[in-house]
């Protein structure tokens, strides 16, 4: 009857450290397969949902260099639209997601197994970027040229806006002067009993 140093032995002689990297490489290899596979299979279903937002991107303006419009080539592709939003796809492969970061983490815009509602809301997510900076751009020049015109036409006025500053201030120390003075009074009344005996005596 083999003692448990013989089985010991007998298992160190059967395994060897070739044998285990030989084994650990062939499933290294197995993984990676699985995940080129599932990532060409992401990138197939991304490249779909391009295709259908070509006219979309072909419509932006030339100007308008904020968007990306990109697939990423990474462990997950992406496509990304701006420096923020992108759509991806979901553990099961088939899922569109459209995520976007924001301040206070990342958050769902959109989720669908159908190329044509996500190409809806990317659109509706590109048009809303677009009005927000011709939005921007017009608040810009409005603002500008309200003050080069009160500048130039209201050069007067201006002068006087600054003098009404004061105001608050004079009015704050006027305040302050009235209390003191009813707070002498005050005083003065209070201590004019105690006095009064002692002026007497005088």
């Amino acid at each position: 009857m083999k003692n448990y140093a013989d089985n010991v032995s007998a298992i160190r002689q059967a395994r060897s450290l070739s044998d285990a990297v030989r084994d650990a490489k062939n499933a290294a290899a197995d993984k990676a397969d699985v995940i080129d596979e599932l990532r060409e299979v992401h990138r197939t279903r991304l490249d779909m949902l391009v295709a259908e937002l070509e006219p979309v991107f072909a419509d932006v303006p030339a100007e308008i260099d904020s968007f990306d419009f990109a697939i990423s080539s990474g462990m997950q592709p992406r496509l990304w639209i701006d420096a923020v939003a992108h759509v991806g796809m979901g553990r099961d492969g088939r899922t569109y997601r459209f995520l976007r970061d924001t301040r206070i983490g990342r958050v769902v815009l959109a989720e669908s197994s159908q190329v044509q509602p996500i190409a809806d809301h990317v659109t509706r997510y590109i048009a809303e970027r677009v009005v927000e900076r011709e939005r921007m751009l017009e608040g810009r020049v409005e603002a500008v040229t309200s003050r080069t015109r009160g500048f130039v036409q209201e050069a007067e006025p201006a002068l006087s806006a600054r003098d009404d500053d004061w105001l608050p201030i004079l009015r704050g120390l006027a305040f302050f002067a009235v209390g003191t003075l009813l707070g002498l009074s005050v005083s003065v009344a209070m201590l004019w009993d105690s006095m009064l005996p002692l002026l007497r005596q005088q």
